[in-house]
């Protein structure tokens, strides 16, 4: 990697080598408060689009799913609920976020069915062909080179496996967006400051988001790495999108 490759980190502009450095403290620091942060920024909604992302994965009995920047396992429960005899592997570079899943893992009794691994998005260690369903809610912008992960997510996928992101997006309506944008910064990080002691990663999360390509921008990356089929659906006017892509 040449040296002078920079990328964003929120707002400022940072060497490649140095964000996934700057995105593990900030998954670090917030790791114990995760799960209740999301839920209090969102309202609560991100559970009606982790359904929605279900609803339209449709996982079936027996599948592999590999879940990346799967934290606290969110998404991968969801996924074993809906089909029987699954398995699924929850892949994060914060150990902190992981350990934090695994203890609901043992309260809920599904240890069995999930592997809880520390890595990277853009180096999986896993052959090709491997998984039958990929996952990344949340997660992809925080990547240092968004258009690798999917091409890794594109080669550990078997034929005929599937493509599933979550991600926050951008309201293709300019009122509501600078309304939203309002919400994002005057709200969360001193929300963020208040549960979790740590305004400065939420400011970070908030500004993230606005750097994170539109739908069909992020759909062109999507196809580039090689998916086929790819499409999105909005979810609460475009606050959030799900990308679709199937590996043929």
């Amino acid at each position: 990697m040449n040296e002078h490759s920079t990328t964003h980190f929120g707002y400022q502009t940072v060497n490649e080598d140095d964000k996934a450095g700057m995105v593990h403290g900030v998954f670090t620091r917030v790791a114990s408060k995760y799960d209740i942060m999301n839920d209090l920024m969102s309202v609560g909604i991100h559970r009606l689009w982790k359904e929605a992302m279900m609803d339209w994965l449709n996982p079936r009995p027996g599948q592999r799913l590999l879940d990346v920047a799967g934290g606290t396992g969110d998404v991968a429960f969801r996924f074993l609920g809906r089909a029987p005899d699954s398995v699924a592997t929850v892949l994060d570079m914060t150990e902190s976020m992981l350990i934090e899943g695994r203890k609901r893992a043992e309260a809920e009794r599904l240890s069995d069915r999930l592997d809880w691994i520390v890595g990277d998005a853009m180096a999986l260690p896993f052959a090709d062909n491997s998984f039958d369903a990929y996952t990344i809610s949340f997660g992809i912008r925080n990547v240092v080179r968004v258009q690798d992960a999917l091409s890794e997510a594109f080669r550990v996928l078997r034929p005929g496996g599937r493509l599933m992101v979550l991600e926050f997006s951008q309201i293709p309506n300019e009122m509501l967006q600078k309304a939203y944008d309002l919400y994002s910064f005057t709200i969360i990080p001193p929300l963020g400051k208040l549960v979790t002691g740590d305004r400065d990663s939420y400011q970070y999360l908030v500004e993230s988001i606005r750097k994170f390509p539109e739908q069909e921008v992020f759909a062109t990356m999507i196809r580039k790495a090689g998916f086929a089929q790819v499409k999105y659906r909005n979810l609460t006017m475009g606050v959030a999108a799900l990308h679709s892509g199937w590996k043929v």
